[in-house]
């Protein structure tokens, strides 16, 4: 069964390969949690200031920048959830999805959703995309190793793309094309997220680097385990992170277009979105792959550079589409 179409049951989750550690609590039907035990607004916009998301919508006016935090809110309590919540980890996801419907159908409890439900109302964003961030969230207690590149590209689909769906939804630009452009950068984005956290995700009972990438450089999961414990990435380990790099990277730049198609303060946002994925993937291959022995953080300068890199690309495309509609008129 393919993760997209996976059902969010409570089954305990399938024995893992080798000795990785329990991806986390699951779900009892007889311990639910209420509204108050979830974490707090306050608590998850905590982590605001030092993200790359709401760092890249200071360019915005208020309106926009108040309905994308929002949605930056919902989608880390949900992931706060998935990750370190104490207590019934599907329960408590299962609580958000209770959430989400009061928000769309009557009125939300939680000032998380109480924040939300104005932008869904003003840019009618789509519940689906919501939806589809529970479901990752849901996986990751169930699910702790990716068999290939294309089963990542699934959770992906669940897990990042929504993000930039709703962003789209809320620039008044979610079009067909600029929605395959959205989702080739998000999930560029997540695979470099998960690079940055191998030695972070296996502690909590993840791999998100496919087995296939691993067993073709020879890594096991004893021999990721070892890496893990030592703080240290052998050679292996290394190739498999520069090579889903070089993957990651042609992903994103598959996505640029995006920023030429937007115009004003959403193409600045979408440039520094993508310039920050593209400096986190400079910091990871600086270092030949090196992960575990400290956290890779993009240099300043390289996102700037990236960024205007791509704010150049992308007066260069309109005046290119300028030029092509003057010859044209002249033509007719």
């Amino acid at each position: 069964m393919s993760i997209t179409s996976q059902p969010a049951t409570h089954a305990a989750p399938p024995a893992s390969a080798g000795t990785l550690p329990s991806a986390g609590p699951l779900a009892s039907v007889q311990q639910l949690p209420s509204v108050m035990q979830l974490p707090s607004a306050e608590e998850i916009l905590a982590f605001a200031p030092g993200e790359n998301f709401p760092v890249a919508l200071k360019v915005l006016r208020q309106p926009l920048r108040d309905d994308l935090m929002a949605v930056y809110g919902f989608a880390r309590l949900v992931d706060n959830i998935g990750d370190n919540y104490k207590g019934d980890r599907l329960a408590a996801l299962d609580l958000v999805d209770q959430e989400l419907s009061q928000t769309y159908d009557s009125q939300p409890t939680h000032a998380i959703f109480q924040q939300l439900q104005p932008a869904i109302q003003r840019r009618k964003l789509s519940q689906a995309e919501f939806v589809k961030l529970i479901q990752a969230n849901r996986l990751d207690q169930t699910k702790s190793h990716y068999a290939s590149w294309s089963e990542l590209m699934e959770y992906c689909e669940l897990s990042a793309n929504p993000v930039g769906r709703l962003v789209l939804q809320i620039f008044g630009s979610a079009n067909a094309r600029n929605i395959e452009l959205s989702d080739a950068i998000c999930s560029a984005l997540q695979v470099a997220e998960h690079l940055q956290d191998v030695g972070e995700d296996f502690r909590a009972g993840r791999v998100y680097l496919p087995a296939e990438e691993l067993a073709s450089h020879n890594c096991s999961l004893a021999r990721l385990e070892a890496d893990v414990k030592q703080g240290l990435g052998s050679p292996a380990l290394k190739r498999v992170v520069c090579q889903l790099a070089v993957r990651a990277r042609g992903m994103l730049a598959s996505g640029e277009p995006l920023v030429g198609q937007l115009k004003g303060q959403p193409r600045l946002a979408i440039a520094g979105f993508v310039a920050g994925g593209h400096a986190a993937l400079d910091a990871i291959e600086a270092t030949d792959g090196e992960v575990l022995s400290a956290l890779r953080k993009p240099r300043k300068s390289r996102l700037a550079q990236h960024f205007a890199r791509l704010l150049w690309l992308s007066l260069r495309l309109g005046k290119s589409k300028s030029n092509a509609g003057a010859a044209t008129r002249s033509a007719t």
